[in-house]
């Protein structure tokens, strides 16, 4: 429940400018935030691997 309060609270305007923090569009989560895909590190991997982003490819050796 306390997660559900956070992602609200994120998504309000806040007072200072400066106190606003990422959050994953998808999960909601804060950290590992990739600011060119706009999602956590956790939903960008497995959108890539379902192949829903354009452009990313699995890196093989």
């Amino acid at each position: 429940m306390a997660k559900l309060s956070k992602i609200a609270q994120a998504k309000r305007k806040l007072k200072f400018p400066v106190r606003q923090y990422n959050r994953c569009g998808l999960c909601g989560r804060p950290r590992a935030f990739l600011r060119k895909f706009k999602m956590c590190r956790i939903c960008l991997r497995h959108r890539a691997l379902r192949g829903e982003i354009t452009g990313v490819t699995k890196s093989s050796w």
